[in-house]
């Protein structure tokens, strides 16, 4: 599976952004993914993760309200899209697949098996 992230950029606090994540090299529709972001000198963390169907998904409770996940399975590409955004959002987001699972793939990072090269998102003040 390879996974092609992009979207990311400059943005003021209280504004939007769409990440979008190309996949392709197996069946889209057949496992499950998800979104992480590393801010400087941070340890990367879950964002949001959806089901196969994109009708199940999670979201961490520090963007709970703001950010949507969701999936196009006829495009093979899955999205984040990111609202009312603070400057604590600036980071390097990841999109990332677990194959073997259909379902959550889980919070932690280990858990996915393959993951895109990353997206900078800077929100300024």
């Amino acid at each position: 599976v390879q996974l092609q992230a992009s979207g990311g950029g400059l943005v003021q606090a209280g504004g939007s952004l769409r990440l979008s994540c190309a996949a392709s090299g197996r069946t889209f529709g057949g496992y499950a993914m998800g979104w992480f972001r590393q801010a400087p000198g941070k340890e990367r963390e879950f964002v949001a993760a959806i089901i196969w169907s994109g009708g199940v998904t999670y979201i961490a409770d520090s963007v709970k309200g703001r950010f949507t996940i969701s999936r196009d399975n006829a495009k093979n590409t899955l999205y984040l899209q990111m609202n009312s955004l603070k400057p604590e959002d600036t980071a390097v987001y990841y999109c990332a697949a677990d194959i073997g699972s259909r379902y959550f793939a889980g919070w932690e990072g280990h858990e996915y098996d393959y993951w895109g090269q990353g997206t900078l998102v800077t929100v300024s003040s």
